[in-house]
C-alpha cells in the first residue's frame, strides 16, 4: 500500500490483500487488487508501468509484483477467491538440525525421526477430503467465535519434491515431500494443524483412522499437543478465481 502511494493518485489507495498468513509461512504467489485514480489529464497506467514502478517502489521488501492485469469493479481479491492452494515442504532423513541443507533453513520442517510412513500419511490424508467441521484443526483466537469451523477440503495430495541445489546433497539420503491443500477458504492455523496431524501418522504416533476420529470430536483442545506444524515449511502456493 506504501509503494502504490507513491504513485501519486488523486485519492489515497486502498489495498486489499486475498488472505493473510501467520508470521513466518511465505507466499509463492499472493493475490491483491487496488484502485488508482489518476490526476486529471494523466493517462492510466498500463500493466508494464505498473509492475515495474511498484517493484522500484518495493525494493527494500522481500516482495515483488509479479503481474498485474485489469478487472472489473465488482472484483475483490478476498471476496472474488473460488480456492486457494497451500503446500507445506518436509524433508526427510535428517537425524539433527544441523543435517538440514543451508538454503533451506526455515524453508522446510525437517521432524525428528527422520523418515516418515507416507503410505500411512496419505490414508489418513483421505479423511480430511469433503465438507467436515474442523473445529479440531482450527487455533483459537478472537475471531473463532465468529466464524463457522465447516470447510470443504477439495485436494490433499502428499507427493515427493525436488529441493533447491538438491543436486550438491542428494547422496546424504535427505528426501523432500510436499503436502499440497486446496479449499475455498482455511481456518486459523488450519493447515499446520492439518500437517502436523499427517507427521503424526508418519512418526507412528497416531493411526490414519485416529484424523477420523479428531474431526468427530470437534474440539480445538483435543488436538494432540505440540503436534502444530511450524510455520517454515508453509507456502501459499495460488489463489484460483
Amino acid at each position: 500500500q506504501k509503494a502504490a502511494q507513491n504513485l501519486k493518485p488523486a485519492v489515497p489507495i486502498k489495498f486489499r490483500i486475498s488472505s493473510r498468513t501467520d508470521a513466518g509461512v511465505h507466499a509463492l504467489c499472493n493475490s491483491a487488487h487496488l484502485d488508482i485514480q489518476r490526476p486529471l489529464g494523466k493517462p492510466p497506467f498500463n500493466v508494464k508501468q505498473l509492475v515495474c514502478t511498484l517493484n522500484n517502489h518495493l525494493k527494500p521488501e522481500p516482495i515483488r509484483i509479479l503481474n498485474a492485469y485489469r478487472v472489473t469493479d465488482s472484483f475483490h481479491a478476498r471476496f472474488s477467491a473460488l480456492s486457494r492452494t497451500y503446500i507445506y515442504r518436509l524433508l526427510m532423513g535428517c537425524t539433527h538440525y544441523s543435517e538440514i541443507p543451508v538454503f533451506e533453513k526455515d524453508l522446510c520442517w525437517a521432524p525428528v525421526g527422520g523418515h516418515l510412513n507416507v503410505p500411512a500419511m496419505e490414508d489418513a490424508a483421505q479423511f480430511l477430503l469433503g465438507t467436515h467441521d474442523f473445529s479440531t484443526f482450527c487455533s483459537l483466537n478472537s475471531k473463532t467465535p465468529l466464524q463457522s469451523p465447516v470447510r470443504t477440503i477439495l485436494q490433499a495430495d502428499i507427493r515427493p519434491s525436488s529441493g533447491f541445489l538438491s543436486h550438491h546433497y542428494e547422496h546424504r539420503g535427505l528426501e523432500f515431500w510436499e503436502l499440497k491443500f486446496r479449499s475455498r477458504s482455511f481456518l486459523y492455523r488450519q493447515v499446520r494443524r492439518m500437517v502436523g496431524a499427517l507427521v503424526a501418522v508418519g512418526q507412528g504416533k497416531l493411526k490414519p483412522h485416529h484424523i477420523k476420529e479428531l474431526l468427530e470430536i470437534k474440539d480445538s483442545r483435543a488436538f494432540p499437543p505440540n503436534a502444530m506444524a511450524p510455520p517454515s515449511g508453509l507456502f501459499l502456493k495460488s489463489v484460483e478465481y
